[in-house]
């Protein structure tokens, strides 16, 4: 894990997996790695959801190095391992974006495909409406959307409540989740206790901070986006509804849709739609035209459609 400071005052965790198909890779003083300049690299930007960390993406971004691709995961600020303040106007899917974009320049990534999921997902669409040459595509899983909003207020207004006014409380289960062993748990076991285990104070702060500004760039921007994009949902969670997932499929002129089987495929079933992002990633590094697929139908290994 490596940290870049973002506009010179916080520091952002990332983590790089691969090199792409043809990347020579050295160690150096300080155990530094650089990369040749004649390395094709394919890059990929994973970002994961809300209070959630990068260690989310691990296996996704382990799986998508091994097929040639230079992999990228990040905590955004206020999660994971990036500073976490707890100034609420520090938070906005605005700022979110432009450290997306910070992490591009400071890995001196020209463009990349970028990937995330609920959180990351909308952070994703705001780099799209502010610099989208320097998307090379886009993978949003699970957007919350127009039809997400009421659910999204219902499940969070409680937690940034419990977070804001009852952080006293909220510190003594810290305490309590701190205090089991790493080793007892699962990845994902430990990945969900890690939501307790962190200071609630910066979490609440984040969840204020979204909770004035805009979630996602308005239908009419997402109209005009051009980036190539493949749309993941699927139908049970209300914060999450597959009708948002459509809905965005629907508005960008170059998107493609999977439906996936469960909130939880890819992480804990992921063969399928890993096998569906890397056949997306191929096409798009090989230049294959920007054609409006359609893909729908995907869930329990069903079958594929395309107009």
């Amino acid at each position: 894990m490596a940290h870049f400071k973002f506009r010179d005052r916080h520091r952002i965790a990332y983590t790089e997996y691969g090199g792409g198909p043809a990347a020579v890779t050295s160690t150096g003083t300080r155990g530094r790695t650089s990369r040749s300049s004649t390395a094709l690299e394919r890059p990929v930007i994973l970002i994961h959801g809300l209070l959630l960390s990068q260690t989310m993406d691990q296996r996704l971004a382990e799986d998508l190095a091994a097929r040639g691709n230079r992999v990228i995961t990040v905590d955004l600020l206020g999660h994971g391992d990036s500073d976490r303040p707890r100034d609420m106007w520090l938070y906005s899917m605005q700022a979110f974006g432009q450290q997306i974009l910070a992490l591009m320049d400071h890995l001196a990534i020209e463009d990349a495909v970028v990937m995330g999921t609920s959180l990351g997902a909308n952070t994703a669409l705001e780099v799209a409406a502010t610099h989208p040459q320097r998307l090379r595509a886009m993978i949003i899983e699970m957007p919350v959307l127009d039809n997400a909003l009421l659910a999204s207020a219902l499940t969070f207004t409680p937690i940034l409540v419990a977070l804001t006014f009852g952080e006293p409380l909220m510190k003594l289960v810290q305490r309590g989740a701190k205090a089991v062993p790493r080793f007892l748990l699962p990845h994902y076991g430990n990945m969900l206790l890690d939501l307790v285990r962190q200071d609630p104070g910066p979490g609440a702060a984040v969840l204020q901070g979204l909770f004035f500004g805009r979630i996602a760039p308005h239908r009419s921007e997402r109209r005009e986006f051009q980036t190539r994009t493949l749309v993941i949902g699927h139908r049970r969670d209300p914060v999450h509804p597959f009708s948002d997932a459509g809905m965005l499929a629907e508005e960008l002129p170059n998107s493609s849709l999977i439906e996936a089987n469960s909130l939880v495929e890819l992480r804990l079933k992921p063969e399928r739609l890993t096998e569906e992002i890397a056949g997306f990633l191929d096409e798009v590094w090989a230049g294959r035209g920007n054609r409006n697929r359609r893909r729908s139908g995907a869930a329990r290994g069903g079958t594929r459609a395309s107009s």
